[in-house]
């Protein structure tokens, strides 16, 4: 089967079946979802999900372009787009256009994505006349959070006419697609019904043309606060526990390994016994 392509995406606009939508960091996880979803996101979530950081704002581009690597080694024929991490981008659209390339070029993946609207449209534009798909995202932007609050858009006049200035944005500027987060359930099915390109929600609408969650968060295997948005499709923070505590028990009763785990010699290298007078 051929890989997904852009074309692909675009066709699920206003599709009674929605783009099926999740992240991956890591080649193991990537091999799990791939036959399941239209896209993987390798997102800059990576930072507080597998580094323990206290907001996305610390990824580095390295981070990024390593783990696009190791997605794309087993992506099989899903549709990758990675994420570019804060402050290699914003300053201008050289520097955006450096980043991306860097970012395409190292991992091999299809797309990239970034955060915002009406500020980031030229940079969008530069992108995409170089022959670099861009996802758009707009709605609450985690890498622009310096507090740690992540507030829900669109609860104000003020905010609704920005998140349609936004939107308006970049897809004039060309991207393909917009990831809506955390916005208010009306504004993102308005959103979804003014734009020609594909809306993906997350904490948006049912009504967006796709849905992504962070993988880790939907299979329960984070601690800590979880989001509104989230519905936990397994516990396996609670399985994992389970079988590492079950683990321990029998290494320190020294009930494992046992026989069937470790390695025995050949009949015939087996030491001889002397045979006695």
């Amino acid at each position: 089967m051929a890989h997904k392509t852009l074309s692909d995406i675009a066709a699920h606009k206003n599709q009674p079946a929605p783009l099926v939508c999740l992240t991956a960091y890591t080649a193991s996880i990537a091999s799990i979802i791939a036959p399941h979803v239209d896209l993987i996101l390798v997102g800059d979530s990576l930072g507080m999900t597998l580094y323990g950081m206290s907001s996305t704002r610390e990824v580095t581009l390295e981070m990024m372009i390593n783990h696009g690597r190791a997605v794309m080694r087993r992506n099989g024929d899903t549709f990758v787009v990675v994420d570019m991490p804060f402050g290699t981008y914003e300053d201008s659209p050289p520097q955006a256009l450096s980043s991306a390339q860097r970012i395409m070029t190292e991992t091999g993946a299809h797309a990239v994505k970034l955060e915002g609207g009406v500020s980031m449209a030229p940079a969008i534009q530069t992108l995409t006349e170089n022959n670099i798909p861009v996802m758009a995202h707009i709605g609450l932007t985690p890498q622009s959070v310096a507090d740690g609050k992540f507030r829900v858009k669109g609860k104000s006049d003020d905010q609704i006419a920005r998140l349609h200035a936004d939107a308006k944005a970049v897809e004039t500027a060309g991207a393909f697609a917009v990831v809506i987060e955390g916005t208010i359930e009306p504004v993102a099915a308005a959103l979804t019904k003014i734009l020609t390109i594909p809306t993906i929600g997350i904490g948006a609408s049912a009504t967006c043309d796709g849905q992504i969650l962070v993988t880790e968060d939907m299979l329960g295997l984070l601690d800590g606060h979880t989001p509104k948005f989230v519905k936990h499709y397994a516990h396996m923070r609670d399985d994992i526990e389970g079988a590492v505590q079950t683990y321990a028990s029998e290494v320190r009763a020294r009930a494992f390994p046992g026989d069937a785990h470790i390695y025995h010699a050949p009949a015939e290298d087996a030491p001889r016994t002397k045979k006695s007078a």
